[in-house]
């Protein structure tokens, strides 16, 4: 069960990473793609979908958050970190250049999560 979560998790990183790249592309060419019902409703499914196995993971994996693990611990935070940069990103940055900034630093916290995931501590080498 854990391996079969596993693949699940990564397969929705996948999902939703590629899907935000979209999802910004859309926003900054002000395609009418981001304004469709499916658009709007499916990185809520993805992104609950992720949450849950992450933390199905971290239980089954390293009983977190009773067993504290500050990796595990660090990738949340960033994820709550990801998580405000996207919407900077895709609604609330009025300004071309505030949404490009708040992409690439959405893109750069998924890139810091990768490798606290990849190397199990809160600081990556």
């Amino acid at each position: 069960m854990y391996d079969g979560l596993k693949h699940l998790h990564t397969t929705l990183i996948t999902l939703t990473v590629l899907f935000f790249i979209v999802r910004w592309g859309w926003t900054v060419s002000g395609s009418a793609m981001i304004q469709r019902r499916w658009v709007k409703i499916s990185p809520h499914v993805i992104d609950t979908a992720l949450l849950v196995s992450a933390l199905s993971i971290a239980w089954m994996g390293w009983r977190w958050p009773v067993v504290p693990h500050d990796w595990i611990t660090a990738k949340v935070i960033a994820l709550l970190l990801y998580i405000g940069l996207a919407t900077f990103a895709l609604k609330r940055a009025s300004t071309p250049v505030g949404k490009t900034v708040a992409f690439v630093g959405a893109l750069a916290v998924y890139g810091y999560m990768l490798a606290v995931a990849l190397a199990k501590t809160p600081v990556p080498v």
